[in-house]
């Protein structure tokens, strides 16, 4: 009897489920997702509010105390919103994966994309920062996390059928948008966290 493969979400108020009902969070919507695919699979929602990357990579000896089979990390919206050095939020990411790797814990990666309002540098050094480290770590990756709801947005739907009143935070239709493209990954994930096992 295969075990249920245990996956923790390290991330922020994104991860955590913010403004949300219980059920309608992240996690729950994720979880929710696999079980219906027939995944015997556990999401640990390790979602602070308020997060940065520093504050994930200080907190990872506590996420790996309960030994995941595997780790999303999705982290950097705070970074974003305070304006640090994506330098700064590189090396804290590569910190975590870093540590990963030599625990042999699988990880998937979920970037997020910067405004332009930091000017055109600083979004492309924060939009290249979660493929380069994905490669650089062997990380599954979805590299914006919000691009399905851009994309609905986009073809004509309003922002607020997707996002809270904040408009920074998704709301639940929109966290379901982002289960879907998540979903698929968590399941390669899931598929090399068995390969490691068998």
């Amino acid at each position: 009897m295969a075990q249920t493969v245990r996956i923790t979400a390290l991330g922020d108020s994104l991860t955590q489920g913010y403004g949300l009902v219980a059920d309608q969070g992240l996690v729950p919507q994720l979880q929710a997702w696999l079980t219906a695919r027939g995944h015997d699979a556990e999401v640990l929602n390790a979602g602070v509010s308020g997060d940065t990357t520093a504050g994930g990579l200080s907190r990872l000896d506590w996420t790996l105390a309960d030994q995941p089979d595997a780790v999303i990390v999705a982290l950097g919206g705070n970074d974003l919103l305070r304006g640090l050095d994506p330098a700064l939020s590189r090396a804290n990411l590569a910190g975590i994966l870093e540590r990963l790797r030599a625990d042999g814990v699988p990880a998937l990666l979920v970037g997020l994309p910067a405004p332009g309002n930091y000017g055109p540098e600083y979004q492309a050094a924060f939009a290249a920062m979660y493929p380069d480290l994905a490669e650089e770590y062997g990380a599954v990756l979805v590299a914006d996390m919000l691009a399905p709801l851009s994309a609905r947005i986009e073809g004509g739907t309003a922002p607020r059928a997707l996002f809270q009143g904040d408009m920074i935070h998704p709301n639940a239709n929109g966290v379901a948008l982002v289960v879907e493209q998540l979903g698929p990954q968590v399941e390669v994930l899931i598929a090399r966290v068995h390969a490691g096992q068998s």
